[in-house]
């Protein structure tokens, strides 16, 4: 072995393009700790490009030290080890594709983010018993909804069972709407009784439709496997507040539906029905930020 670290005699032959370094001078040169190039290793993601059988040893390569920043790296964005692994076995192939699952990855922790932040701000505002910092942000106003015709599915779930169910429901009820003349407005989703940790509602999905008497068909011939109804919601005056995705998510999303409950009473006016969330975006294209929900409930 040499002085910086290199191998001589039979293993530096081995390797007669490329010298090896020990794991002392390549952790080195890639500045990374010995401790976390044998972690690395053991787990598959930068294997050494030999290993003394007799004493154990492992020796690199110095063309290793850049897969060994780039490792070191995405776990500085907190990327979790079987995707920083997805991510070397990507860029091995295509560039663009290590890239894209890149952008897959932070586009997931920037959602996790926003989501964390508007929880946050409920939790501040209601641990600070200072009602502004939890209700204050929250416009609420006012709006006459016509009397509509829905398709609607009706499931009794808890809240860590609801985005999912939500999103499959309105999924079906929409496709249903095409054989119903077409959605005919925004769907949204009815709470008959709380939905929470502990309680299952029930609550119910509503699609608008253009064709009652389709719409009608429909629900006959589906029967009650999945509690699906045709029913005409009648007029409605909603009091309501736009909330983004991000404040979508349970607990925070309660905090827009007391704000909304708050203001009511102080007008003066009277819940006429359950309350609701009105979904009028793109869920899919809409990115943590964007508004896509209206907290509503029916006044009179």
């Amino acid at each position: 072995m040499t002085e910086d670290g290199t191998v001589d005699g039979e293993a530096g032959r081995a390797g007669e393009e490329e010298e090896l370094l020990t794991i002392g001078a390549f952790a080195a040169r890639a500045r990374l700790s010995a401790k976390a190039l044998r972690l690395y290793d053991r787990l598959g993601l930068l294997v050494p490009a030999q290993v003394d059988e007799a004493s154990g040893y492992r020796y690199y390569r110095a063309s290793q030290t850049e897969r060994a920043r780039l490792v070191a790296l995405l776990r500085r964005l907190d990327m979790p080890l079987a995707r920083v692994a997805e991510v070397l076995a990507a860029a091995e192939l295509d560039g663009p594709g290590a890239a894209g699952l890149l952008s897959a990855y932070w586009a997931d922790v920037e959602r996790r983010v926003a989501g964390q932040r508007t929880l946050a701000d409920y939790l501040r505002g209601r641990l600070s018993g200072r009602s502004e910092d939890m209700y204050g942000k929250f416009a609420v106003e006012t709006v006459e909804v016509p009397a509509q015709v829905v398709v609607t599915e009706t499931r009794h779930t808890l809240a860590g069972e609801l985005p999912a169910w939500i999103g499959a429901s309105l999924g079906r009820l929409e496709e249903a709407a095409r054989a119903c003349g077409g959605v005919a407005g925004p769907p949204f989703v009815v709470y008959h009784a709380e939905v929470s940790m502990e309680s299952d509602g029930p609550a119910e999905c509503c699609v608008p439709v253009a064709d009652e008497r389709a719409a009608r068909a429909w629900a006959e011939a589906r029967g009650r496997s999945w509690d699906t109804a045709v029913r005409v919601e009648p007029v409605r005056r909603l009091a309501y507040t736009r909330i983004t995705k991000a404040q979508v998510a349970h607990p925070q999303i309660q905090a827009a539906f007391d704000a909304v409950g708050r203001w009511i009473t102080g007008q003066g006016l009277t819940p006429a029905g359950p309350c609701r969330e009105v979904y009028f975006a793109d869920w899919e294209a809409a990115g943590p930020e964007d508004p896509v929900c209206d907290v509503a409930f029916p006044v009179r």
